[in-house]
């Protein structure tokens, strides 16, 4: 499946993107450390939320398929840079905060749907991106 999204430089740091099958768009700045403004999101920053949002979606299909409650979990994403050798995200901590108590069968389950979302899978191998879950 090919998605395409445009991309329009706007001036002073600032970008807008444009998905292509909804229309949806989205705006992002530089942040303040690396010359921008930092009012809206920054390109680094829409790869910790598309990694927490990936997350919950996986969790989301997999706890359909199992009877899990999963409404109310929440996830939050930490992004640290890295500036040496080269400016880069250096390690995306992720937590998952589980809404409801989970059976003990089903943890692995999810933690392991976790681990294989497609973002997670696509991140560079020298970015750590560990998952902790809190459990209800």
């Amino acid at each position: 499946m090919t998605v395409e999204i445009d991309v329009v430089y706007q001036g002073e740091l600032r970008c807008q993107a444009t998905h292509g099958p909804s229309g949806v768009q989205v705006v992002t700045d530089a942040p303040v450390d690396n010359c921008g403004k930092g009012e809206s999101f920054s390109p680094t920053d829409l790869v910790a939320t598309a990694l927490g949002g990936c997350i919950l979606t996986i969790l989301g299909i997999v706890s359909e398929r199992h009877g899990i409650a999963l409404e109310g979990t929440t996830i939050k994403v930490e992004k640290h840079m890295v500036a040496d050798p080269v400016r880069r995200i250096g390690s995306l901590p992720v937590v998952v905060n589980m809404s409801c108590a989970v059976e003990e069968k089903h943890k692995s389950l999810l933690e392991n749907a976790a681990a294989t979302c497609p973002v997670h899978q696509s991140l560079h191998p020298e970015i750590a991106k560990p998952i902790t879950f809190v459990w209800k």
